[in-house]
């Protein structure tokens, strides 16, 4: 039997119904624009009985889908049929941005960007109701305001001046579960009381204990914090805490206004599989000390293990950072800047000064 939830009567379901709980995780990823398949079909389990998520699922399938939503949309949540044509075209003009840019003798976006494809949804964030960030707290507008990276910085004085996507240190947590202009590889790994989480784009990888694990001691803080998970039923729900509070939460960049994120910042993630090829993803984002309200990422994951995983090198010998200082900065410019014999040194000295 053919599953019968159309995405007509996914939205006459979304608008009879005062909020998403009321829909199933199968619901919503139709409504999204995901496929699920057959109505019968059942989650299949690991050789040790888990429901079984492996495989790759890269995010480039949401990629020209907005994080926020765009305001003037309000709490429009998806878009109709002629709005999702339409965006499904432009998503094919630009992906033929590469062969036109070959047929041109030329080098471009085109060959850099991984837009992807569109979702129904008109934005990833689905909660609260206008599919954006919320108000930030007082301290949360003032660290904003002090925010600095390769964005918003011409002359680069310190370390400091970088955030950690520049350093090639961790986009941290919602950002590294969000897709990016490229790299979007996400590979799920199963072993026995464990899930992996394997991220191409600067090739960080969350090794999440299932069941009864403590999480960290509150002074060790990664850089995607402290993973752990508990089955929900067919459900993967991961619990995030010990986030250091020096990564942005969001993508920055020309547009965007940096929001940052405190040492007190949590995540709760909800992988539910409705499908042979699809996960609903769910994050659901606090932190009191930036946020006035937490928020909640919503969207379907697409298997795609065809898709090839490649090495994310980033700025190989850690040299740029360097370089963007000693060519910007008053205090070094003019000195030499070639090769440096010990790069910890240098970093040392830069830190004193």
């Amino acid at each position: 039997m053919i599953c019968r939830i159309t995405l007509a009567s996914a939205l006459a379901l979304a608008l009879a119904a005062p909020a998403a709980a009321q829909q199933t995780p199968r619901e919503l990823a139709v409504m999204a624009g995901a496929s699920v398949g057959n109505a019968e079909w059942q989650v299949p389990r690991t050789p040790w009985g888990d429901p079984d998520l492996r495989g790759i699922w890269p995010l480039d399938r949401v990629g020209r889908t907005p994080v926020e939503r765009p305001a003037d949309l309000g709490t429009k949540a998806y878009l109709t049929d002629e709005e999702y044509a339409a965006a499904l075209a432009q998503a094919d003009a630009v992906a033929a941005n590469y062969e036109q840019e070959d047929q041109n003798d030329e080098i471009g976006s085109g060959h850099w960007f991984e837009w992807g494809t569109p979702l129904r949804q008109t934005s990833l964030i689905m909660a609260p109701a206008n599919g954006r960030i919320p108000p930030l707290t007082e301290q949360g507008e003032a660290m904003s305001a002090a925010m600095r990276s390769s964005w918003n910085v011409t002359q680069f004085e310190e370390i400091a001046d970088f955030n950690s996507l520049d350093r090639c240190l961790s986009r941290g947590l919602p950002s590294s579960m969000t897709p990016f202009p490229y790299n979007n590889g996400i590979r799920v790994f199963q072993a026995p009381g464990y899930v992996v989480l394997s991220l191409e784009i600067v090739h960080e990888t969350r090794i999440i204990p299932i069941g009864d694990t403590p999480h960290l001691p509150d002074e060790i803080r990664p850089w995607l914090g402290s993973s752990r998970g508990h089955w929900d039923g067919d459900t993967l729900v991961i619990e995030t805490t010990n986030l250091t509070g020096e990564t942005p939460m969001n993508i920055v960049g020309p547009g965007n206004k940096p929001i940052p994120t405190s040492d007190r910042q949590t995540v709760v993630e909800r992988l539910t599989p409705v499908g042979p090829d699809t996960i609903l993803y769910e994050a659901t984002v606090n932190d009191p000390v930036v946020l006035t309200a937490p928020f909640t990422l919503r969207f379907p994951w697409t298997r795609d293990d065809s898709y090839e995983v490649f090495e994310y090198a980033c700025h190989e010998g850690n040299t740029v950072v360097r370089n963007y200082i000693t060519a910007t900065s008053p205090r070094f410019v003019g000195e030499d800047a070639g090769p440096v014999d010990d790069p910890a040194e240098w970093v040392a000295d830069t830190v004193e000064r």
